[in-house]
């Protein structure tokens, strides 16, 4: 609906009917930085990956029982979780494959994927591969729903989900006993290079009086503040990898960054993700979590920092 020149909606973020101002782009630029070609992401980092060993290895998970108020987190790798109420099973952004395209996986999911209870909800939070593994949707398609962006609807439609529902941001759908809000981030979701039309964001998860925040990709960017002073956030799952990428663009937060996010955020817990799995950026794996740890010892924030191992589920 229009009225005044703004888009009227209704969305039950705010559980009533608000006024929602144009959209602001977050979109990052394409274009590389000027000097991103004097390092050869090919020679440098690709080509070595595809000698080393993966490392870690498959054991079956040891779900626990989990009581009403509880969550339960299990990092996948990258930037997977399950998460677990007493209620539900919800997987955000599943990738078992063991490569993209010609980037290698390095660290092996923490379990397999048959080990994976019955997930009642699917969340993705955009289209790049990393995060939209059709493989992996495919196989733990169950006729659940899933929540996707804007945009990137016809990407899962053909997978075996039951309904598909597509977010814009500060939009907030209810499945069963959660509130699920798409927020902005600094990013973008193209599939491939001219694919613009599709968006992206992060995931707000409302259940039994506690709040998730899994970020999806993102550059550090001021909306940090905002989604901070619009949710009460708990548990804040940050991206601190690929901050060197082979473009030279500013497209991911490095571990300062995303502990300014999780300042900004005024969350409980900080759980840091998107690292250690796939080589996508010129930083070693080893690094993100080092620098981590050291800016959040800075800060005086070490204790609310939960650095996951793959597989291991957290009962919070």
């Amino acid at each position: 609906m229009l009225h005044s020149g703004k888009l009227i909606c209704f969305t039950e973020s705010a559980d009533s009917f608000f006024e929602k101002e144009p959209k602001r782009s977050t979109r990052v630029r394409l274009r590389p930085r000027a000097d991103w070609h004097k390092r050869n992401f090919l020679t440098s980092v690709l080509i070595p990956s595809l000698f080393i060993k993966r490392s870690g290895h498959y054991a079956p998970p040891q779900f626990p029982k989990i009581r009403e108020g509880e969550i339960c987190i299990t990092w996948i790798g990258h930037a997977s979780f399950l998460i677990q109420t007493h209620e539900v099973n919800v997987l955000i952004d599943p990738i078992w494959s063991k490569w993209l395209k010609v980037i290698k996986r390095l660290k092996q999911p923490g379990f397999e994927i048959h080990h994976l209870p019955s997930i009642d909800f699917v969340l993705v939070t955009h289209a790049h591969f990393d995060h939209l593994d059709r493989r992996t949707l495919r196989r733990v398609a169950a006729d659940q729903p899933i929540i996707v962006p804007v945009g990137v609807g016809n990407l899962v439609h053909d997978l075996g989900f039951h309904i598909v529902h597509e977010l814009d941001y500060w939009q907030t759908v209810r499945l069963g006993p959660l509130k699920i809000s798409l927020t902005p981030c600094h990013h973008w979701g193209a599939r491939f290079l001219a694919d613009l039309h599709r968006d992206f964001g992060g995931f707000v998860i409302a259940v039994d009086g506690r709040t998730i925040f899994h970020c999806g990709d993102s550059a550090y960017f001021p909306g940090f503040q905002e989604i901070g002073d619009r949710y009460r956030i708990d548990v804040a799952l940050l991206p601190i990898g690929a901050y060197e990428a082979p473009s030279g663009r500013e497209v991911h937060m490095n571990p300062e960054e995303a502990v300014k996010a999780f300042l900004e955020l005024r969350a409980k817990t900080l759980i840091p993700m998107h690292y250690g799995t796939f080589r996508l950026g010129f930083e070693p794996l080893h690094e993100p979590p080092q620098r981590l740890l050291a800016s959040a010892r800075r800060h005086g924030i070490e204790k609310k920092v939960l650095v996951m191992t793959e597989g291991k589920p957290v009962v919070l």
